[in-house]
């Protein structure tokens, strides 16, 4: 099923850790209408602008999937208002920068970026109708432990 012109409820929802542990990573119409939102208002527009294919790392998890990921109870991935992209050949950073910068949404990531190695890490956004705060982080280790700093620290 097509979202958008360029993107598919398919490749929104699928996962390997769901394919692995054969597990229902199956959305329901709730979860399809925000995926459909998210697809519009961010992914498509980020598409658009870079011209060039965007790689959906992670987008719906059913709450099964999510526990197995070890994702927050909260996440926004359940909902199927979150993904987390990136695009080959475009800094992560860059795309975290743009994202920012150009679209609205509920809260953008950069996620395990390494300074100096454009293509590390991931961007994570999300998107909620009546709820875009535009949060903007960078989640990093720090002693072992997954922290969370304001802004884009790259």
């Amino acid at each position: 099923m097509n979202l958008t012109k360029n993107f598919t409820l398919e490749e929104l929802t699928k996962s390997e850790t769901a394919l692995r542990h054969d597990m229902d990573n199956t959305p329901g119409q709730a979860e399809v209408d925000s995926l459909l939102a998210l697809a519009e208002n961010v992914l498509q527009p980020v598409r658009d602008h870079f011209a060039r294919g965007v790689k959906c790392n992670s987008g719906y998890r059913s709450p099964e999937v999510n526990s197995k990921v070890g994702g927050s109870r909260t996440s926004d991935h359940c909902k199927g208002q979150a993904c987390d992209i990136e695009i080959p050949g475009v800094p992560n950073a860059e795309l975290a920068e743009w994202i920012r910068d150009n679209l609205e949404f509920r809260q953008l990531i950069l996620e395990f970026y390494t300074p100096g190695v454009p293509e590390s890490g991931w961007v994570h956004v999300s998107w909620v109708a009546g709820d875009n705060k535009k949060q903007v982080l960078t989640a990093t280790k720090q002693n072992g432990k997954t922290v969370y700093l304001e802004g884009l620290v790259a």
